[in-house]
């Protein structure tokens, strides 16, 4: 995958995770800006952070358990230490962060 096909995909995921937030009942700002999504929650003020790195070609995503690396495997975004998908890791941190259950559903690439 070259730079640009990257580049496109994860701003295709940025920008659906952005529509489900909008969405969805829970009270979770998000603001893009230069390659990084970040998720606050309103009610405690904790984030969640994904971060694209175009030389690697991984997304790495940031709470309150610590950093996580995904890769492009097959079609899914990967954790690259246990293999969860990266919707899973952002569903689980957005209920421990915002107690507020939301589906994640992002599709092949």
């Amino acid at each position: 995958m070259n730079e640009h096909e990257f580049n496109r995909m994860v701003d295709e995921l940025m920008f659906n995770l952005e529509e489900v937030l909008d969405n969805c009942d829970a009270d979770i700002d998000s603001e893009n800006s230069s390659g990084m999504l970040t998720l606050t929650v309103e009610s405690n003020k904790s984030q969640i952070i994904l971060s694209r790195q175009v030389t690697s070609r991984e997304i790495w995503l940031a709470d309150i358990t610590g950093g996580f690396h995904f890769t492009l495997q097959e079609g899914k975004w990967r954790d690259t230490q246990d293999n969860i998908l990266l919707e899973h890791k952002l569903e689980k941190a957005i209920l421990a962060q915002a107690n507020e259950s939301v589906t994640l559903n992002f599709s092949d690439f």
